[in-house]
């Protein structure tokens, strides 16, 4: 068992620090902006607890397409709730058992909790890079991410994953999990 609240109470700070006058701005994942990427952290954190409690309602639906456009009045509490209520769930033992669905695939759950913790770890990098906040995540959930990441083989189709950046040798671990998902982690804004 991993325990998510860390990469949780990260990505909360981050969320919550993301202004209004934010939501615009691009981020390293194409196509997204930084209130798309808010939007989808939310619709994740509900997806996921919702397969760690085993309650996945209709199994092949994908989540939809992140849409800034959905955020309400009081996005910021309700999306912080939702990534506690995430992090609560994956502490039952019984998550972590069996199998279970995230965005319309069959995983084992142990794979659905490590699929979870690279989302929290590389979006909130990205929300936090786009919007000049500063983030840096423990080693302990970096080689948790990475262990999910380097999974998957090269070349990448943007999909799920980007094709892989070289970062050097002298790379330290977060910025080649960055590299793994197609994040180059010198981006910045432009």
């Amino acid at each position: 068992m991993i325990d998510l609240r860390p990469a949780v109470d990260r990505m909360v700070d981050v969320v919550s620090s993301v202004a209004d006058d934010q939501l615009a701005l691009p981020t390293p994942c194409p196509d997204s902006s930084v209130g798309d990427l808010v939007d989808h952290v939310g619709t994740f954190a509900v997806r996921f607890r919702e397969a760690a409690e085993k309650d996945v309602g209709d199994r092949s639906t994908p989540p939809p397409p992140p849409d800034g456009a959905r955020l309400e009045p009081g996005w910021r509490a309700r999306v912080a709730d939702d990534l506690r209520a995430l992090a609560d769930a994956w502490q039952d033992p019984a998550a972590w058992e069996g199998t279970t669905w995230a965005g319309g695939i069959e995983m084992p759950a142990e794979v659905t909790a490590l699929v979870a913790l690279d989302e929290l770890v590389v979006h909130g990098w990205d929300l936090a890079v786009a919007t000049g906040h500063p983030y840096r995540p423990s080693e302990d959930d970096v080689r948790g991410a990475t262990a999910f990441v380097s999974s998957f083989e090269a070349p990448r189709d943007g999909k799920l994953f980007g094709p892989v950046v070289d970062v050097g040798d002298g790379a330290d671990g977060f910025d080649r999990l960055l590299g793994l998902t197609g994040r180059d982690p010198a981006w910045r804004p432009a």
